[in-house]
């Protein structure tokens, strides 16, 4: 299961930079991307007792959530 969810945090992480670099209509998804990346990453981070990787997707978590709500609510 850590591999999986390391390939899907580095998969969705390339996909959410793609998406906003490209500035498209619905480039505010691409926070949806990295919230997938960032979550995925932080449960390998702790599984791997990795504490720096799993603060740091943790804060990324919070950036995530507050680009989608920027972005796709307000």
């Amino acid at each position: 299961m850590l591999a999986w969810l390391k390939w899907i945090g580095t998969g969705m992480g390339i996909a959410g930079a793609l998406v906003i670099a490209l500035n498209l209509p619905f480039s505010g998804w691409g926070f949806v991307l990295f919230l997938v990346s960032s979550v995925s990453w932080t449960v390998a981070g702790l599984k791997m007792r990795e504490n720096s990787l799993a603060l740091l997707n943790g804060v990324f978590t919070a950036i995530n959530l507050l680009g989608i709500y920027r972005w796709l609510i307000a």
